[in-house]
């Protein structure tokens, strides 16, 4: 079966914000054996919506959209369902319960803007949104299926994920889909492409593999619709010959971040670790400790961007800091070396560069970044040169550094 995703709002149209609902709906929906025939964004216009609904009716069995459900004058999203279903917009009240109950628990005066949340198209089954005061709605109609989700991405994933998602795999019968992920660091799409094409060549058409590549991380995905137990072997059969291929490379055979295959890791051997950031800016921090539970394993992040603060914070020489820089091996070792010391880390990463777009010297372009990894006994220093963008340099970093870390144990 096929579904067409609809994202509505001139904010998507503008790129004041970015569409990260379509894509992310995508893959809940390929998880479970649903092909998305189409993305669609349109404006908050009801001409635009309703052809991008007509479209989306012709061609596909379900129609997954998201946007327009607020309370302000733009979001037109229901008054255009009920023109294009031909219906009329009712209360609904348990919604209306829950809208009362959302603003009294903040202390906040309930609006008469705000009670429209509980209006819904008659046709609809409500989809209750414990998130949020916008409710999802389901729409069973000439035979096609149509679920309209608030734009707000918490929400949206909410009522997708709890709702949404049961619903679908109750009202098809879905092909079962079969996935086997591996997670590589450290090598291009290119590359990979380039080892495994033997196995690659081999594959049997119902056998589809995909790359999905990141900056400095590229997952693998082996894909079966509708197979035997057979061919479900088959697909573990050619996995663990890439796993084997790339065995160095492999950071995880399940889809999980570098950073989350990092923590477990280090929770498994009972371990923790500490990173000294300076061009990174915390950025390696936040990522860490975007994963819940982190804090059994990761110590800190010492954010050291100033020579001064290298100095005083981490006891990097002067000497070492007016003679060979900041970004030198030299810094990145002392940098180690005081973060190991002052957090009591079994592990630590020290991570100082040139992110740009300026700074750059003939000896050390922009891109230029040094790290060092290792023990109190034990530190490895290194230099890479990556990209002549800021923000790739910061994230190129990230993973090196979290790729040095699993790597060190």
């Amino acid at each position: 079966m096929n579904a067409t995703i609809i994202t509505i709002g001139d904010e998507l149209l503008i790129g004041q914000t970015i569409d990260t609902n379509s894509a992310w709906i995508g893959q809940q929906l390929n998880a479970i054996g649903v092909k998305v025939y189409e993305r669609l964004a349109v404006g908050d216009n009801a001409t635009q919506i309703k052809d991008a609904l007509k479209f989306a009716e012709s061609q596909s069995e379900l129609v997954i959209i998201t946007g327009g459900l607020g309370p302000t004058k733009d979001d037109i999203t229901k008054k255009t369902l009920c023109e294009y279903f031909d219906v009329v917009m009712v209360m609904h009240q348990p919604t209306f319960e829950r809208v009362k109950a959302f603003f009294e628990k903040r202390g906040k005066e309930l609006m008469e803007i705000n009670t429209g949340q509980a209006m819904v198209p008659n046709n609809c089954e409500v989809l209750e949104n414990e998130r949020g005061t916008a409710p999802g709605m389901w729409f069973d109609v000439r035979g096609k299926i149509f679920v309209s989700m608030p734009g707000v991405p918490h929400e949206m994933k909410y009522l997708m994920e709890q709702k949404a998602l049961v619903k679908i795999k109750e009202r098809f019968r879905i092909p079962e889909i079969y996935h086997r992920n591996l997670m590589t660091v450290g090598l291009g799409e290119s590359k990979i492409a380039m080892m495994i094409a033997a196995v690659e060549n081999s594959l049997p058409e119902y056998i589809k593999l995909a790359y999905l590549p990141e900056l400095g991380v590229v997952k693998l995905r082996l894909s079966g619709y509708g197979i035997s137990t057979a061919q479900k072997d088959e697909i573990d059969l050619k996995y663990e010959e890439i796993c084997a291929i790339l065995e160095k490379n492999v950071f995880a055979t399940k889809d999980i971040s570098l950073q989350e295959a990092v923590g477990e890791l280090y929770k498994s051997r009972g371990m923790t670790f500490a990173v000294a950031e300076s061009c990174t800016g915390g950025y390696v921090g936040h990522l860490v400790t975007s994963i819940p539970g982190s804090s059994t394993y990761f110590k800190g992040s010492l954010v050291t961007y100033s020579y001064d603060m290298k100095e005083n914070i981490l006891g990097v020489k002067r000497g070492t800091l007016n003679n060979e820089g900041a970004v030198s091996e030299q810094c990145v070792r002392e940098m180690l070396e005081g973060l190991i010391s002052r957090t009591g880390a079994d592990v630590g990463v020290a991570i100082s560069g040139i992110a740009g777009p300026d700074g750059g010297l003939p000896n050390k372009p922009v891109g230029t970044v040094c790290f060092a990894v290792g023990k109190k006994d034990s530190i490895r220093t290194y230099t890479f040169n990556f990209f002549n963008s800021r923000m790739e340099n910061i994230r190129a970093s990230a993973t090196m550094a979290l790729n040095l870390l699993r790597k060190e144990i």
